[in-house]
């Protein structure tokens, strides 16, 4: 398999200690792991929600330069879902990825969420940049996730996903027909076990659920035996704390990694106008603005790009397998690759910790 040419800054722990080397954490990556989990092997990857029209038009040039600028750079993770512009992203993605050799690169998407195209769809409620004909039905069965599988691959045009994460069972998804507790539990009758089932039959490498919440990670711990989880919104500059004193920890226990995803909070650590996602996500909490402008203060004094100490703060864990960042165009994938290598002074973390920025046993770059 081709090996991405990005390279993640190696975290230093509280103590101090760095991690593994590249090459040793590539090797573990690959393995499978203490107990079999499977890990993505590239540590930096594309998501697909900005070329799914989340926030704004992107054209189909635009997208496809997108994806060919990031392979060129040697991406070779690609994260999407059939939410993302209701099979936009995953139309956009496949028909660039489809042309390639498949053990080239990885995978991911998601289920719980099964997409039928209507006349009357109410596709423009969700994605209103988005020309998809589709309305979303939620189905968190074992048929319904062997389904949504076999329908991204019909979108993708190929014959496999690495990973299947089981998507926003949360309490923040205003969408759910029930109470996400009442949907988590259909999932646990029925998507988990199927998709240990298609992970033992070799139709995945890998599983878990991908949330905004740390609620559902918790459970599913208790309940499954899940490889790789997708921690949005939850492991960033602007708030981590929960995750690494109550769900890496938990996680750490059952060898369970991360793929981390909304470094920046949906943009809002590089200057957007919202926090996270939602139709609310204009409502941004006062303390985390008055955050942003201290981190926007230190920054500038030590001459340090934020956005790019956002995305190497959150790749910086050791149970961080990888990153997932969304780009709409060739320049912005390309400054996020860029930023994976670009040294930032220690000085930098070290006022960040000494103004309680961030806690104090968080992993850094080193």
């Amino acid at each position: 398999m081709a090996v991405a040419t990005a390279i993640l800054p190696r975290a230093a722990s509280a103590s101090g200690a760095s991690n593994m080397s590249e090459s040793n954490s590539m090797e573990q990556a690959v393995s499978s792991g203490n107990k079999g989990h499977y890990k993505p092997p590239f540590r930096f990857g594309i998501g697909g929600v900005p070329l799914g029209n989340e926030f704004a038009v992107v054209t189909d040039k635009d997208a496809y330069a997108t994806i060919e600028a990031a392979w060129n750079a040697g991406v070779r993770y690609y994260d999407m879902a059939p939410w993302y512009g209701l099979g936009l992203a995953e139309r956009r993605f496949g028909n660039f990825l489809h042309n390639k050799n498949r053990n080239e690169y990885v995978v991911s998407s998601k289920v719980g969420k099964l997409l039928k195209a209507s006349k009357t769809a109410k596709n423009k409620e969700y994605f209103p940049f988005s020309p998809s004909p589709n309305d979303v039905v939620y189905d968190y069965t074992a048929s319904g996730v062997r389904r949504s599988i076999e329908d991204s691959l019909q979108r993708l045009g190929i014959d496999s996903l690495d990973i299947a994460f089981v998507h926003d069972i949360s309490s923040d998804n205003k969408n759910l027909p029930t109470p996400w507790q009442e949907q988590f539990e259909i999932a646990q009758k029925g998507a988990f076990p199927e998709l240990t089932r298609m992970r033992e039959e070799g139709l995945i490498k890998g599983w878990g659920i991908g949330v905004n919440t740390p609620e559902p990670i918790m459970r599913l711990l208790e309940v499954a035996d899940p490889d790789v989880c997708l921690l949005a919104s939850q492991y960033s500059l602007i708030d981590h704390k929960n995750a690494l004193d109550q769900v890496f920890p938990a996680a750490r226990a059952k060898n369970v990694s991360f793929v981390i995803g909304s470094s920046l909070n949906a943009g809002f650590i590089s200057g957007s106008p919202r926090y996270n996602y939602g139709k609310e996500s204009y409502k941004i909490p006062p303390a985390f603005l008055e955050k942003r402008k201290r981190l926007r203060g230190v920054a500038s004094n030590l001459g340090v790009d934020l956005r790019t100490a956002a995305l190497q703060f959150s790749a910086a864990p050791d149970i961080a397998a990888a990153l997932v960042v969304g780009a709409s165009s060739e320049q912005q994938i390309l400054a996020d690759y860029t930023s994976m290598q670009t040294r930032i002074p220690a000085e930098f973390w070290a006022e960040l910790k000494a103004q309680n920025l961030i806690e104090q046993n968080a992993p850094v770059p080193a």
